[in-house]
């Protein structure tokens, strides 16, 4: 998983088929969208993908663009409710 951080502009971010086949390539399986008023964001998301290849799937997304940024994840976890409601009743 990465997430590619890009400046917001007027216009609407599309996905092109083009773009879609590129990300395909580094392994890209699924993609997310995330904006508010100053910033937008893609999560990148592929069982096969190769976050070193992080750098070429962002291109591939965003196309040309100043001021792109990747973020790789340090980690990663996954948290059951149970789990959370015991260590609750322990404090």
């Amino acid at each position: 998983m990465v997430l590619v951080l890009l400046p917001v502009t007027d216009e609407e971010p599309v996905l092109r088929p083009a773009a879609l086949t590129a990300l395909a390539r580094p392994g890209v399986t699924h993609v997310s969208l995330l904006r508010d008023e100053e910033s937008a964001g893609l999560v990148l998301e592929g069982w096969a993908f190769d976050p070193a290849r992080a750098e070429e799937a962002a291109r591939a997304a965003a196309g040309p663009c100043d001021g792109l940024r990747t973020l790789q994840p340090l980690m990663q976890m996954a948290i059951s409710a149970t789990q959370a409601e015991e260590e609750g009743e322990k404090t």
